[in-house]
């Protein structure tokens, strides 16, 4: 039952991951540049949106590499 809890938990982080990442901006501007980060980012090179951006990304990633951690312990 722990185990499964453990595999949600993962399943979840990676969609999530993948969202995250598909929402970074590239080199001509993203979809985060629709939520309020047009004319900022040229001028300072990183906006509010985007750096609350990467922190989400690395919380998730950490819970996603967390989770593959504790299932690979917990499955030898």
């Amino acid at each position: 039952m722990f185990t499964w809890s453990f595999v949600v938990v993962e399943a979840l982080s990676a969609v999530a991951l993948i969202f995250l990442v598909l929402l970074h901006s590239g080199r001509g501007g993203g979809i985060s540049d629709l939520m309020g980060g047009s004319l900022g980012a040229a001028a300072s090179g990183s906006t509010v949106v985007e750096k609350n951006l990467d922190r989400i990304t690395v919380a998730v990633a950490l819970i996603f590499t967390f989770a593959t951690l504790t299932l690979d312990l917990r499955l030898q």
